[in-house]
C-alpha cells in the first residue's frame, strides 16, 4: 500500500481536529465529518499539561491556544480539610511556556476548528459514514447525506463510543463504567488560584484556572450501579456530593451551584484496546482506542499526540501498513500508562484497590509525559 493522499477523519472532537491540522502539515488532502449538527460542546473546561503545549507549539499553534486559556506552573494539593500539604512546580517542557493550561472546551474547540478550516481541510456536521468498503487500494465511504467518497485512508476519532471501531473490530473491548463519575460546574476565578489545586479524599475535588476570570470545579464521585439524574434538580444533586467535604472552601462554592443548566454530570468509564490499532484502510486514535478517566488530566493530551504521530509516521514512509504499525508501536506504553494509572486512582478512591496519593501519581506522570513521543 502507497503513502495515501486523502484522508477522511471521522469526528470533529479534540482528536479529530489536530489529526486534520497535523496531516494537512504534511501536504494531505483531508475532509472531516461530525455527527452532531450543532457540533456541541461542555461549558466547563479542560486541563492539559506541558505535553500539550509541547505539541500545540508543533503544529503552530501556541499563541491561539494560550490566549484562549490560562497558564500555570503548580500543581497545589490539599488534605480533605482544605489546608495545602503539597505545592508542586510542574516542568515546562517549551521555553517560556507555561507547564500547564486550563482552557474552556468551546474556546479549545473555536482554536482548532479555525485552524483546521484555516489550513484547507473541509468539515461538514450532521454527517455520518453509513458504509465503508475497504477493497485494499482505498476505500470507498458512503455518507448519511446521500453523497459518496473515496479515500486513500480513513482515520476514526469518533470517540468512547467509536461506530469506527465497532465496525472495524466487532469483538473489541466496550467501554467499562468504573464505579465513579465526575460533576463539573465554573465559577468566578478566586484571586488566589495560580495552580491546579486538588483536595483528596473519596470524593476527589479539584479546581482549575480557565482565565483571569473563570475557574471550573470538578467532582469525582463513587456512583455504584450507574444512576440516571434528571437535569431539573441537578445542581442539589451535585451540592449534596460535596456535604461531605469538610473544607470550608468547597462548602462556600457548593452554596454557588445553583444553575441546573450548567451542571456537567458525566459517567466515568474506560478502554483499552491491546491488540491492533488498524485494520487495512482504516486507523483509530484518541479515545476510540485507549479512553482514560480524567484523574491524570491526559485524556486529550493522549488524542492529539496519537495525531501528530500518526501524521508523522504516514509522511515518512510510502508503506502505509508500516506506517500505521510503526504508529500503534509509539503510542501503545504511553497510552497504557496513562489509561491504568489513572484507573488505578479512580478505584482507590472508590475503595475497590489502594489508595494512591496524588502527589506521587502526579510527580510520576509528569515525568512521562515530559519523554519524547
Amino acid at each position: 500500500m502507497g503513502q495515501p493522499k486523502s484522508v477522511l477523519v471521522v469526528g470533529a472532537g479534540i482528536g479529530g481536529l489536530t489529526a486534520a491540522i497535523a496531516l494537512r502539515a504534511k501536504g494531505f488532502d483531508v475532509d472531516v465529518i461530525e455527527r452532531d449538527p450543532h457540533w456541541s460542546v461542555y461549558g466547563v473546561g479542560i486541563i492539559q499539561q506541558g505535553n500539550v503545549v509541547r505539541a500545540m507549539t508543533e503544529l503552530g499553534l501556541i499563541d491561539d491556544y494560550l490566549d484562549a486559556g490560562v497558564g500555570f506552573d503548580f500543581v497545589e494539593v490539599c488534605i480533605p480539610t482544605g489546608a495545602i500539604v503539597a505545592r508542586i512546580p510542574t516542568p515546562r517542557l517549551v521555553p517560556d511556556r507555561p507547564a500547564n493550561v486550563g482552557i474552556g472546551r468551546r474556546a479549545l474547540q473555536k482554536v482548532l476548528g479555525e485552524r483546521t478550516r484555516a489550513a484547507g481541510a473541509k468539515i461538514r456536521l450532521g454527517v455520518t459514514a453509513e458504509a465503508l468498503d475497504d477493497d485494499g487500494a482505498g476505500a470507498s465511504v458512503h455518507f448519511s447525506d446521500g453523497s459518496d467518497g473515496r479515500y486513500d485512508l480513513v482515520v476514526g476519532a469518533d470517540g468512547l463510543f467509536s461506530q469506527t471501531r465497532a465496525t472495524l473490530f466487532p469483538d473489541a473491548p466496550r467501554p467499562e463504567f468504573t464505579g465513579q463519575a465526575v460533576w463539573r460546574y465554573n465559577f468566578p476565578r478566586l484571586p488566589e488560584l495560580d495552580a491546579l489545586r486538588v483536595f483528596e479524599g473519596q470524593t476527589g475535588v479539584g479546581l482549575v484556572p480557565l482565565s483571569d476570570t473563570l475557574m471550573y470545579m470538578y467532582v469525582t464521585t463513587p456512583e455504584p450501579g450507574n444512576p440516571w439524574y434528571p437535569r431539573e434538580g441537578l445542581a442539589a444533586v451535585m451540592r449534596a456530593k460535596l456535604s461531605g467535604v469538610p473544607a470550608p472552601l468547597i462548602q462556600s462554592l457548593a452554596h454557588q451551584i445553583t444553575d441546573d443548566a450548567e451542571v456537567v454530570y458525566k459517567p466515568l468509564e474506560w478502554l483499552f484496546v491491546d491488540g491492533p490499532w488498524h485494520k487495512g484502510r482504516v486507523v483509530l486514535l484518541g479515545d476510540a482506542i485507549h479512553a482514560t478517566t480524567p484523574h491524570l488530566g491526559q485524556g486529550a493530551g493522549m488524542a492529539i499526540e496519537d495525531s501528530i504521530v500518526l501524521a508523522d509516521e504516514l509522511a515518512r514512509t510510502d508503506d502505509i501498513e508500516a506506517a500505521l504499525t510503526r504508529y500503534r508501536e509509539r503510542r501503545l506504553d504511553r497510552c497504557r500508562y496513562i489509561v491504568e494509572a489513572s484507573r488505578a486512582i479512580c478505584l482507590g478512591q472508590i475503595g475497590l484497590g489502594p489508595l494512591i496519593e496524588n502527589a506521587t501519581a502526579t510527580r510520576e506522570m509528569f515525568a512521562r509525559i515530559a519523554e519524547p513521543i
